[in-house]
């Protein structure tokens, strides 16, 4: 048996199979033709697709992998020297900056100024 929300009880009630797979205030499409093409131009399938892969680059990851990996002691996120370090410290005085604004903010709060 199927169950649905019904809104005039307010609780399940038995159903038939269509009426359980519909979802209420939504119609069952109607119709399953395709659209017509917005742009005409041919896109190629997968299969017509050259079957070698061109890189624009240089394959990077195994030189990112030794420099990560080097037991220096240096935590991950300040591996890549001075832009890690600036990012680090900006992030870290920007995130006591936030929480001192915010203990500042919930104190006046917390306690306004009384008016005379």
């Amino acid at each position: 048996m199927y169950y649905k929300f019904s809104d005039f009880s307010q609780r399940l009630v038995g159903v038939g199979a269509s009426a359980a797979y519909t979802p209420q205030g939504l119609k069952p499409v109607v119709s399953t033709e395709s659209l017509p093409l917005i742009f005409g131009t041919p896109t190629k399938v997968a299969s017509e697709a050259p079957s070698t892969v061109e890189y624009f680059g240089k394959n990077r990851v195994p030189l990112l992998q030794k420099l990560f990996q080097k037991p220096d002691g240096l935590p991950v996120h300040l591996k890549r020297g001075v832009p890690d370090q600036l990012l680090y410290r900006t992030t870290m005085a920007l995130t006591i900056g936030g929480t001192i604004y915010c203990l500042i903010a919930l104190y006046m709060a917390a306690f306004p100024e009384r008016q005379k």
